[in-house]
């Protein structure tokens, strides 16, 4: 069934780039050449690169391959998604701009009109005729051609036509390019049959180019989004189980900041510098910090030891984490001053504060457990959870969480990836209820693969916490 899937995936990608290679190198050129070859090497080489990217990030390659290989490979990904979009799209405008062209050709076309027909010239007057003297012959009088015909070699005018070219050929006499006597091309084709080749090329031409100029556009200002940092939002929820003295508490919530080949040590600087900027009593790092190694990527998170929230930052593992080795990281973030919470609680002076481990630890016999986490907690304080995934609250409603703080689904990161993500989490980006129990879901800071956001933006968001009673 995986070798079934595999191949129709792949008999799927091949259609598509196939498609993709018609529509934007095929149907705007001439005929084969450079710029057809060049359409397949660059469409190959890219999905080579992405491929060798992707593969080179799981192995655990060396980390200069990872990085020479991801900005071409991960950014051919994201822009491949929409030059398809845009040709796609390009089909719906394809037939209204022939139309437009073809009645714009219709409307600025001369209309022919007839040739005059020649006047018929008036018969000249008898030339009277001597009479003949016996013994001589009678003079020959001259043939009077008959009215309208013209004597041999004589013009309408009256001109002599000798050295003058008949209309459509040259002083050569041949016939002038492009024209011959039938009103054809000199291939045979009338002009209608050759202006139709030209009007499709003149629209293949303009449908590529604007949905080539499109997707760069796109994938350019969606990569600007995520390299310039994460913005902060900022939203409120009120939790009745919260004491007064804990109204307007802040908690920071990040995730998915996804350090690796792409966004190194600078970028995670940026996320330390705009937490902190915020001030808060408390910062949550639910999950997917890394995608790579301590040892590559150690330097790379060393700013994370500059955070600063009164009650400390605290630290659960996101899918990711078990990719790249959770227990190192575990022990690296340990290291820099964040609190792993690895299905525990601890209890804050208003509130408990309990995290998970991610689902894909499963794997490893580290799954989430949220009967140690939550089991024998004091049910009438308030609690706040940290789970990396949406989809865990349904045990978190079961065990009488008020508040769980999640990530996992960039918010789609790329449209219509957010459709995707709908169908695979309860809740893909903002606050909802579940029961008593609410979620909130991040888009989170960084972004996986291509470092592209469209239709999502990165974000941290301050969590600020409402007692009802106040």
């Amino acid at each position: 069934m995986v070798i079934v899937f595999a191949l129709l995936a792949l008999a799927v990608l091949v259609a598509a780039n196939w498609y993709l290679w018609r529509r934007l190198f095929r149907d705007t050129t001439r005929g084969p050449g450079w710029a057809r070859r060049g359409g397949a090497v660059l469409i190959g080489g890219g999905w080579a690169l992405a491929f060798g990217a992707l593969a080179a990030e799981r192995a655990g390659a060396p980390f200069w391959l990872q990085r020479t290989l991801a900005w071409p490979g991960f950014l051919w990904l994201a822009l491949s998604v929409y030059l398809l979009l845009g040709v796609l799209a390009g089909e719906a405008v394809r037939p209204l701009l022939h139309r437009f062209l073809q009645k714009r050709s219709s409307v600025g076309a001369p209309t022919e009109t007839p040739a005059p027909r020649p006047h018929p010239k008036p018969k000249p007057d008898p030339v009277p005729t001597a009479a003949a003297t016996p013994g001589q012959p009678a003079p020959v009088q001259p043939k009077q051609p008959a009215p309208g015909q013209l004597e041999p070699g004589q013009s309408e005018s009256g001109q002599p036509e000798s050295g003058r070219p008949e209309v459509g050929e040259s002083e050569s006499g041949r016939p002038e390019s492009g024209q011959s006597g039938s009103g054809t091309s000199e291939s045979g084709a009338s002009v209608g049959e050759t202006a139709a080749p030209s009007r499709r090329l003149f629209v293949s031409r303009v449908v590529g180019g604007a949905a080539a100029a499109a997707a760069v556009g796109t994938v350019g200002y969606g990569s600007y989004g995520v390299l310039r940092g994460p913005r902060v939002k900022r939203v409120t929820v009120p939790l009745a189980k919260l004491p007064r003295a804990a109204h307007g508490y802040r908690i920071a919530v990040v995730s998915d900041i996804h350090l690796g080949p792409i966004l190194g040590r600078g970028f995670a600087q940026q996320v330390v510098d705009t937490i902190n900027a915020t001030q808060p009593d408390l910062i949550a790092v639910v999950g997917d910090l890394v995608d790579g190694s301590v040892k590559d990527l150690g330097p790379a998170a060393a700013p994370l030891a500059q955070l600063k929230a009164r009650h400390g930052s605290f630290f659960v593992t996101g899918n990711h984490e078990y990719f790249s080795g959770a227990e190192q990281w575990v022990r690296e973030v340990r290291r820099l001053g964040l609190n792993p919470l690895e299905n525990a609680r601890t209890e804050l002076p208003w509130f408990d504060l309990a995290g998970v481990n991610d689902i894909a630890g499963e794997s490893e016999g580290q799954g989430p457990d949220f009967t140690r986490a939550l089991g024998d907690r004091d049910t009438t304080r308030a609690c706040v959870l940290l789970a990396h995934q949406p989809v865990q609250i349904h045990d978190a409603v079961d065990h009488g969480v008020d508040l769980q703080l999640s990530g996992h689904t960039h918010g789609g990161q790329l449209w219509p990836g957010n459709f995707i993500a709908e169908a695979a989490n309860p809740t893909v980006a903002g606050l909802e209820r579940y029961g008593d129990t609410q979620l909130y879901v991040s888009r989170g800071a960084g972004a996986w693969g291509p470092p592209t956001r469209v239709g999502a933006p990165s974000d941290i968001t301050v969590i600020e916490l409402a007692s009802k009673q106040a």
